[in-house]
Parts: C-alpha cells; structure tokens; sequence
C-alpha cells in the first residue's frame, strides 16, 4: 500500500468501525460509468457534507492490493450485480489535495505530484519505463499491468481556493490528465473528483470540459449521497434516543430536485454523538473573506442578506459565477457562493434563477455570527 497509489482500506475500515450510515450505492453509480464516455465525475458539495468518507470508501473499494469484503458484504452495494466485478481490481490513484497542499511549496504542487506518483508506481512495478511525460509514464503502467486506473481526487479545488496564482497550471495538468482523448481512454477507467466548487469557468465553458458535474445546484443522480436523507436521520434520533423533531429544524433544509429534505451529515453526527443539538459548523476562511465583498454592499447585498436572515427567500442568479473565491462582478456571486459553501440553500424556479434561502438553525447562527463580527446589525 502507498499514499498516492492504492492507499489501502484502513480509511473506510475506521469509518465502518463507528455507527456507518449506509452510502454505498454511490458505487453503483461509478461503476456505471467505468469504460465509458461519461466515466469523468465531478461532485462539489459544501464542507462536511461527507466527501471525504466517500472517497476513502472508494479507495478501499477499488483498490486491488486489498480484500474489502468484509467491509462491504453487508452494505447496499453487495446486492448489486456488478458488486464482485470490480470489488478491489483496479489500481488506484488517490490525491487528497489539501494535505498534498500542505506537503509542498504550493509552486511545485504539481512536480511534486508528478514525482510521488511515479515513484510509488516504480515501487509497485519495477519494470515499468517512466517517462519524463507523466501521462506516458501512466499509459505504460496501464499496459504493463493490463489495467486501467481508478482516478479519486479529494478537495480537487483546494489549489484553486487557496493559491489562486498556480490555478491556470493546476487546469493544464488537469486538461492534460482528462482532456478525453485517446491517451486518457487508455489509462482511466473512471474518475471520481469531489470538492466544494465546481470547475472554475474558462469563458462561459468549464475548464475541463470533459467532466460530468453535479454540484450543490444540480446535484442530479448523486442527491441522495449529498447528504444524510430525511429516513436515515429519523433511524438515528431512534438508535440515539434523541428528538426527530430538533434534528430537523437544527440541520435540515437543504432542497435537492426532488428531495426536499437533506441534512448535513456532519453536524448530525456530532449531535447524535454528543447527546447535544446545537451549531458544529466549522467556520471557514472562504466565509470570512466574502465579507470584504458584503461591507461593499454591492446592489443592496447587506439587506437581502438581512432579509434572509429573518427567514426570507430571495431571488438569486446563478449563471454567472466563475466558480473560484476571487471574482466577484455583483451579489448574486457571492449568493451563489454562499450557496456552494452551505450557508444558503437553492430552489431553481427557472434555468439559472430560482430562490435562495437559510436552510436550518445551524447556518442562521453561524452566518449571524459572522456578520456580528464585522458590526452589521442582524
């Protein structure tokens, strides 16, 4: 087992050790795609809203240099017919961005990528040719080993969050690894990337254009994973003895096409775990920073935000959002990203505009407390 190469299952093995809500048939949906066209995947969802839990139950799915039955023999996915077809028989390419971030000078994020990988492919097969191509390097191991890759990139945004400076870089390696050509045909077998924005906007288009996204606007057929449904959180206030009734108006809201109520996981199981209900969100910089942007007061924005507050919706479009941390061109950018952080909740009414609103007591609080920080009265 490695780091960046078939990390093993010891991730999922601890999640799987504490009460699990089942979320397994995310798998199924992956392995729909395995092989095919539509096998670059792209989930962007708000801070803990399970991304990482799912990233590491596909490590230990996929992964073939580990026996994961046990793990996965009594979850939804075992009844799947495709289960033991793919149950650990691929190499896996596992890149948790935001602790490759903290390993490297962020200008040498992407060598540095390159050079670990590569290395811990050599380890596992000694016989490979490395390339001073990093895509060649791939297809080789693919050949060698008759076996494509299973691609899984935690946080896959945080270089764009975070150092704004290397994001132009950072999307050409990207292109390159996924642009959907034949070279990407002959080393992927499916893709699976999580973070909270979607891919940044190069003009009106994404930047990759090859990925299938579903993101906290269009969540699609990953809705149900988003986040912990409506019956699952009832089946925990019961195994927890606690109050169905103050989950819900402490962590639910959050409207998803035709889910009207998703909660976040997070928050849900602390509470179950702490006996308490009451705010586990984990303020962020990125939250902090769109204050700059509300003391500007741009189009009335310090009032919507007011209003929402109260428990109003407001209208919000959300079309031109360049889906990074930096540009701003009016208030319903920073709605929008409001939205992708979690804070706010969104029902589409028409294609690019619908309604937005504070979905729970948790994020009132918080966004109140954020915004009492800088002397704006709520």
């Amino acid at each position: 087992m490695g780091i960046y190469l078939n990390p093993g299952n010891s991730g999922f093995e601890e999640i799987r050790a504490s009460y699990y809500v089942d979320k397994s048939g995310l798998i199924s949906l992956i392995n729909s795609t395995i092989g095919t066209k539509q096998k670059l995947n792209l989930i962007s969802r708000p801070r803990r809203f399970g991304k990482s839990f799912a990233a590491q139950m596909l490590c230990a799915y996929y992964d073939k240099t580990c026996d994961s039955s046990r793990l996965f023999d009594d979850l939804n996915i075992a009844r799947d017919e495709q289960y033991r077809k793919h149950l650990n028989q691929y190499d896996v390419i596992y890149l948790d961005m935001a602790n490759i971030l903290g390993e490297t000078d962020k200008d040498k994020l992407i060598p540095f990528i390159r050079r670990k990988v590569t290395e811990e492919l050599l380890a596992a097969y000694p016989a490979l040719k490395a390339d001073e191509s990093f895509s060649t390097t791939l297809v080789n191991a693919a050949e060698l080993t008759n076996n494509k890759f299973i691609a899984i990139i935690d946080e896959w945004d945080i270089p764009i969050r975070e150092a704004p400076k290397l994001g132009n870089q950072y999307l050409e390696f990207l292109r390159t690894l996924f642009k959907g050509s034949g070279t990407t045909a002959r080393i992927f077998a499916a893709v699976y990337m999580t973070g909270i924005l979607p891919i940044k906007k190069d003009g009106s288009q994404s930047a990759i254009s090859d990925f299938k996204e579903f993101t906290i606007l269009e969540p699609g057929k990953y809705a149900e994973f988003t986040g912990f449904t409506e019956e699952e959180v009832q089946r925990l206030c019961d195994i927890y003895h606690m109050s169905f009734r103050e989950a819900k108006t402490w962590y639910d809201g959050y409207f998803f096409d035709a889910l009207h109520s998703m909660y976040n996981p997070y928050s849900v199981m602390c509470a179950m775990q702490s006996g308490k209900y009451k705010s586990y969100w984990k303020k962020t910089a990125a939250a902090e920073a769109l204050l700059t942007y509300i003391d500007m007061d741009e189009d009335g924005l310090q009032e919507d935000i007011i209003k929402l507050i109260s428990g109003e919706a407001i209208e919000v479009d959300t079309e031109g959002f360049e889906n990074d941390f930096e540009t701003f061109k009016n208030k319903d950018d920073v709605l929008t990203l409001l939205i992708h952080l979690g804070y706010l909740t969104y029902k589409e009414e028409e294609l690019g505009r619908g309604i937005a609103f504070i979905p729970n007591n948790e994020t009132c609080e918080e966004l109140s407390k954020i915004l009492r920080q800088d002397g704006i009265c709520v």
